[in-house]
């Protein structure tokens, strides 16, 4: 593996894995740094957030006291409006048409019968029905999705526009599915698990109320969505990172974006950017790259992504 084209600084403390806290102008991050081993990872039996350290919080900003100026603001929350879709009621059973080869009971549609296991079953009863005979057909299993968010520069003008774009395509696109949020700095916060449901407007304003801060880690926003796809059936499960991939502390986040089921980058080119790294990392978590030079760019990049 090649060098990365900016050294990264060495990180003096351990990542600290924030979670947020409280509610409403009271909201919080909170988390604790960790000891040892691999950076942010909590002993085994607690929670990502729980260690015997003292803990860490990071105050996020009220209406009145935002990151971004009430314009911008404003923009980016009709922007997400545009592209969000209201989200249908929650529905975890299977659904046929997609995905996985599977045998299946006959439910109308599918004539590609399964003889081997319909032998089987009609030797067990003599008087079969309809839904006796088994057919071969696609059974869509829900996915489970990381949005990593780029925080650590700054979440102003059109890197504003382009997290609302993506937070507001992205649940369109995967309103049925399980769609966590993670933001990172130099240290990372889970603003939505898995599974939880959370309107696109709160996830939003989430992100844009954590003050812009730090370096950029990028591993270590990698290693939070991992923790949350533990688990998950990795044919299902898959990150999406939206960054400049400007890396420049912590570890290599190319040996992380390898131990992901998939990583899909969305490489903001808006500024400052690093092309180089935004392939390393999907090639090494065996996804795709699409470039974004501002919120127009989201919807397109992530059809192609998510095979549309």
């Amino acid at each position: 593996m090649a060098p990365l084209k900016r050294k990264p600084m060495p990180l003096k403390e351990e990542p600290i894995a924030f979670a947020r806290s409280g509610s409403g102008a009271g909201m919080v991050l909170t988390g604790k740094r960790s000891k040892g081993g691999t950076p942010g990872q909590a002993p085994p039996g607690t929670n990502a957030a729980e260690t015997d350290e003292r803990g860490e919080k990071v105050p996020l900003g009220t209406d009145n006291e935002s990151v971004t100026d009430p314009d911008t603001r404003q923009l980016a929350q009709r922007i997400a409006r545009r592209l969000a879709v209201s989200r249908p009621r929650r529905d975890v059973r299977p659904r046929r048409g997609v995905g996985e080869l599977a045998s299946l009971r006959w439910r109308g549609g599918a004539d590609d019968v399964d003889l081997d296991r319909t032998i089987e079953v009609l030797a067990e009863n003599p008087m079969p029905e309809d839904e006796d005979i088994v057919v071969r057909d696609r059974l869509h299993r829900r996915r489970s999705v990381v949005l990593v968010v780029d925080v650590s520069g700054s979440m102003k003008g059109a890197r504003v526009r382009t997290a609302a774009a993506t937070v507001g395509a992205l649940s369109a696109e995967l309103a049925r599915e399980r769609l966590g949020t993670v933001a990172f700095w130099s240290d990372a916060a889970v603003l939505v698990g898995l599974d939880e449901t959370v309107p696109p407007m709160t996830v939003l304003d989430l992100l844009l109320r954590i003050p812009a801060q730090g370096l950029t880690n990028v591993g270590f926003g990698l290693e939070l969505a991992r923790r949350q796809l533990s688990g998950a059936a990795s044919a299902q499960s898959r990150v999406l990172l939206l960054s400049d991939c400007v890396h420049n502390a912590g570890p290599d986040p190319r040996l992380l974006a390898a131990n992901l089921p998939r990583l899909d980058v969305l490489l903001d080119v808006s500024g400052e950017h690093d092309t180089d790294l935004g392939r390393d990392l999907a090639r090494a978590g065996r996804g795709r790259i699409r470039t974004v030079s501002d919120y127009r760019d989201v919807a397109p990049a992530l059809n192609a992504i998510f095979g549309r």
